[in-house]
């Protein structure tokens, strides 16, 4: 199923949680009017690029070679979602979770808490042991 499908039901569950947030980052994936109001129904401003074909002016878009375009402002708060995506790529490449050798949704869950657990104590053991360059050196760790 499509993801924006779910946007509405995802911002409900951080409103219940307690989570403040003032704008959405999100990928063209969740470009459509329905997710941009249900965003803004939720007092919170969407950031999220337009098709390239679109016809709105100044609007935030991303083009073939991936460089992001529109005001300014939100092209800054748009290349934070970059720092995401490296996040789930290290995971991926580090923590191997693009060669899953479990089944079933529970046992995936399983992994991948387990995973960005150890990713995240990693962190903090850098942080701890004052050697911040070294946050995001699983390797440094784990050989």
């Amino acid at each position: 199923m499509n993801e924006k499908r779910f946007a509405k039901q995802l911002l409900e569950k951080l409103k219940e949680h307690g989570v403040c947030f003032e704008t959405v980052l999100a990928d063209a994936q969740y470009n459509s009017s329905k997710v941009r109001e249900d965003v803004k129904r939720f007092g919170a401003e969407p950031v999220i690029p337009y098709r390239r074909s679109s016809k709105v002016k100044n609007g935030l878009k991303v083009g073939k070679d991936f460089v992001t375009r529109g005001v300014m402002r939100l092209v800054k708060l748009f290349r934070k979602r970059v720092s995401v995506e490296r996040l789930f790529g290290r995971a991926k490449e580090w923590l191997l979770l693009n060669h899953l050798r479990v089944r079933g949704l529970e046992q995936v869950f399983i992994h991948v808490c387990l995973s960005f657990s150890a990713m995240f104590t990693v962190a903090l053991t850098a942080v701890m042991q004052h050697r911040s360059s070294q946050i995001r050196c699983m390797k440094h760790y784990v050989t």
